[in-house]
């Protein structure tokens, strides 16, 4: 169905979405709602995580990130409908991310989504959870506590700057659904990159955090880390610097490169290690920040817009802010990482703008899904 509400300017054509996301560690439900005018309001995120089960491994195991989906699906999306005081009858239409993501951790949401959407004969859309991570920040107006949202939403043609841990890349939006994939990582993510380096100095999963807290004690000019030279103009590579860094740390503690880096972390002293997490995080927040400021003097776009779990990063948000003639705009840092909000937000902007919902009887997961 379709919600109306009376305003001050009359009958206000509203749609509710629900959108599921477990593309990796997190399940998650979140709902929003979209009127005539494209703006989207946020009522609900429910967001649960299994990484504590994985700090030990120090990355996202599948395995135990898909039996925890299985195991909180349903009580994430009832936590959702609640939070929003709604029930199914409320709900006008499901989104849920595919791909990319974890083929067994995809498949828990899929599937979940494919029988609501029959068993509630509500239209489903297929979201792509890299587009999802762009679209959080078209969310701006809530009445849920704690959040703060940009004040308006981006406005086209859009630089995006999508960073996480399985991802990096840069996107030009012409308008809704249009787009042009600049530039993409050919090897690490960013965040990938960062959970590596943190476990070779031994600083808690999830990389980011844990360096960025570690850089604060360190001079992030002590030593010289290259960056990657990439044949495509936009195109980002983590692998060398990661090496480098690894060579870097082997020589710090009189070792050659047959040193293996499982010891490393008793090797180095603390003062060593805050030095490197403060020359990595400049290095690969610079390679990140040095493409998305050529994209725009080529590009000129109206707005430029940072998604993905690295986008809460500070130092990203300071050097962008630093170097771009715009400010850019993000999320709520609770938005940044992979939530159910974001997947609603763009299955919110699917439905309203009459885009074809997907087959509940056929829609496959594709893990290796790209913008």
């Amino acid at each position: 169905m379709t919600n109306v509400y009376p305003t001050a300017f009359g009958m206000l054509r509203t749609m509710i979405i629900l959108g599921i996301e477990t593309s990796c560690d997190e399940t998650a439900a979140g709902i929003v709602s979209i009127d005539d005018s494209l703006v989207c309001t946020l009522h609900a995120n429910a967001v649960l995580t299994s990484m504590d089960l994985h700090t030990a491994y120090g990355g996202v195991v599948p395995e135990i990130a898909a039996r925890e989906h299985v195991r909180s699906i349903h009580p994430v999306i009832e936590q959702a409908l609640a939070d929003a005081s709604m029930t199914w009858e409320d709900i006008d239409a499901i989104a849920v991310t595919y791909g990319a993501g974890l083929g067994g951790s995809l498949l828990v949401g899929v599937l979940t989504a494919r029988t609501l959407a029959i068993t509630y004969e509500k239209p489903l859309y297929g979201v792509n959870h890299v587009e999802g991570h762009v679209y959080a920040n078209f969310l701006t107006q809530t009445s849920l506590p704690g959040y703060v949202l940009p004040s308006a939403a981006p406005v086209f043609p859009m630089l995006a700057l999508i960073v996480s841990g399985g991802h990096s890349q840069l996107v030009l939006f012409r308008d809704h659904f249009e787009y042009t994939l600049l530039g993409q990582t050919h090897d690490d993510a960013i965040g990938e990159a960062f959970d590596k380096v943190a476990k070779m100095t031994g600083l808690p999963y999830p990389g980011g955090p844990s360096i960025a807290k570690k850089a604060l004690e360190g001079n992030d000019h002590a030593f010289t880390l290259p960056k990657a030279k990439m044949p495509g103009k936009y195109d980002f590579s983590f692998s060398g610097p990661k090496t480098a860094v690894l060579r870097q740390a082997q020589a710090m503690v009189g070792k050659d490169f047959t040193f293996a880096s499982k010891d490393l972390p008793s090797a180095l002293n603390e003062a060593q290690k805050a030095d490197i997490a403060a020359v990595f995080q400049r290095v690969a927040i610079e390679t990140v920040v040095d493409k998305t400021l050529l994209a725009y003097e080529e590009f000129q776009p109206a707005s430029v817009v940072i998604g993905g779990g690295v986008s809460a990063s500070p130092e990203l948000r300071r050097q962008l802010a630093e170097r771009l003639p715009i400010a850019p705009q993000y999320t709520d840092p609770k938005l940044a990482t992979d939530n159910g909000a974001m997947i609603a937000t763009l299955g919110a902007f699917k439905a309203q703008l009459k885009a074809d919902p997907a087959d509940p009887y056929s829609l496959e997961i594709q893990p290796n899904l790209s913008m």
